[in-house]
């Protein structure tokens, strides 16, 4: 299920000389461009809302250097989609537009190389209610309870045709088990990283490990690459050092700026925050620790991704 280049990541590490640059923070772009986001579908709302807006946040972050564009899926579910009042073909229609959208933005720029990775955010995403930085999903969420919630979407997606999947804000071990066993299930042949999330810079959110919940990991052929999206940044260095001990697959690091998001009076709080330029300087300790992939979530910006895709391509 799916394209059949199963190579195309490692494709593209090697053309970005050994580092490909990830896109940056798509929700909190969107409101620096005036976007009104206050919604329990976030980034998902602009779908129905302003979909020429998503697609020019796409084409600034192909301008500032990104080789892979991330789609705005990451809450784009279909119950949340019904909890609207859409329908299922509606929801359906509309997780599909958030492909076509990025490929839209993709063609207003002139750079073939650029990858599409279809967003899927974790079942907390969908709760909204920050449980994606707890872990704590409650005992009635079992395995398939979370292979159930994801199928769906993941199938749509993968019918749409991007050239990778993007499993973000993992908190525990279970919902990874999930990701690897619907991937199997479904049999995609789509390249997957799966990213987790830490609140500690020591552990996933749900206090276990991340060597468990590697080991989960690398059994799967199906999962390209692993690491960290939506941390903060100080943390990342000591996590690439770790996840290498760890796995033989490629790493994917895009933290936050550094501020914390408080889920139930939803805004960012300050927090040790890294400016552009500090960004900049730790790319490139990332890069030499390691990480393969590299670039920006909530609160980093088009900005950002410039100077990291510009310390990572001088080698070039």
């Amino acid at each position: 299920m799916g394209r059949e280049n199963e190579n195309v990541l490692e494709d593209l590490i090697k053309k970005a000389g050994g580092c490909a640059v990830v896109d940056g923070g798509f929700s909190t772009h969107l409101e620096h461009l005036g976007a009104s986001i206050n919604d329990p579908l976030w980034s998902a709302i602009s779908l129905i809302k302003d979909p020429d807006l998503i697609k020019r946040v796409h084409l600034e972050y192909l301008e500032a250097g990104a080789d892979i564009i991330v789609t705005s899926s990451y809450q784009a579910t279909l119950p949340g989609f019904q909890s609207r009042g859409l329908s299922m073909e509606e929801a359906e229609s509309l997780l599909r537009k958030s492909f076509w959208a990025t490929v839209k933005g993709k063609s207003g720029y002139n750079y073939n190389r650029a990858l599409v990775a279809a967003s899927i955010g974790s079942y907390g995403a969908y709760l909204a209610d920050g449980s994606e930085y707890s872990g704590k999903y409650g005992e009635s969420v079992t395995l398939e309870k979370l292979k159930d919630f994801h199928r769906r979407r993941l199938q749509i997606l993968v019918e749409a045709g991007p050239d990778l999947l993007a499993f973000e804000t993992i908190p525990n071990k279970l919902e990874a088990q999930a990701c690897i066993e619907l991937l199997d299930e479904e049999s995609v042949t789509i390249p997957s990283w799966i990213c987790l999330s830490s609140v500690d810079g020591e552990n996933a959110p749900s206090g276990e490990s991340f060597e468990e919940c590697l080991e989960i990991i690398n059994k799967s052929s199906r999962v390209s690459a692993v690491g960290i999206n939506c941390a903060p940044p100080h943390f990342v260095l000591s996590l690439i050092q770790r996840f290498k001990e760890s796995t033989g697959k490629a790493i994917v690091v895009y933290p936050n700026s550094g501020e914390i998001w408080d889920g139930i009076a939803k805004r960012w709080l300050p927090s040790k925050c890294f400016d552009d330029e500090k960004f900049e300087l730790f790319a490139a300790r990332w890069r030499d620790a390691g990480a393969e992939l590299i670039g920006g979530c909530c609160r980093t910006t088009p900005c950002t991704i410039r100077g990291i895709s510009k310390v990572l391509k001088e080698r070039i």
